[in-house]
């Protein structure tokens, strides 16, 4: 276990409508997710008040993530090498996200418009002393 193409396949599933969430947050916890770095830290990006940090399944997906990169920052960014680290999801969300000190998720896979998944930080997803919803009564959360 471990390997990227079970949380990919989880991901289409909850995408198409169908699946478990509590299986696809368990495959991400089980994954090895790359991170790639950035000005010496993880690669993370600011959406909705929510600091994301940016993962991918294979390096694949990171390499996808790499050309579109490319195409917004210009042609010198073409050969840019990327560093990154491999973690699993289950440290990202235990560990990583609550050192972070801000409420921060885990971003998927985001150069594939059809294949990525955002895990916000949730009760069931992040530790509860982490979840902006935490103190929500169940079902009245806007995330």
């Amino acid at each position: 276990m471990g390997g990227g193409a079970a949380l990919v396949e989880r991901i289409a599933e909850r995408r198409a409508g169908v699946g478990d969430p509590r299986a696809l947050v368990g495959e991400l916890r089980r994954t090895l997710v790359l991170v790639p770095y950035d000005r010496g830290g993880l690669w993370t990006a600011e959406f909705g008040g929510v600091r994301w940090v940016c993962g991918f399944t294979d390096e694949a997906a990171l390499a996808r993530f790499a050309e579109e990169r490319a195409v917004m920052e210009g042609a010198g960014a073409a050969s840019r090498t990327w560093e990154y680290a491999a973690f699993r999801g289950a440290r990202l969300l235990d560990e990583i996200i609550p050192a972070m000190g801000v409420p921060a998720g885990v971003a998927v896979n985001l150069a594939d418009p059809d294949g990525s998944m955002l895990f916000p930080p949730v009760v069931g997803i992040v530790p509860d002393a982490h979840a902006v919803d935490a103190d929500v009564p169940s079902g009245e959360t806007d995330l």
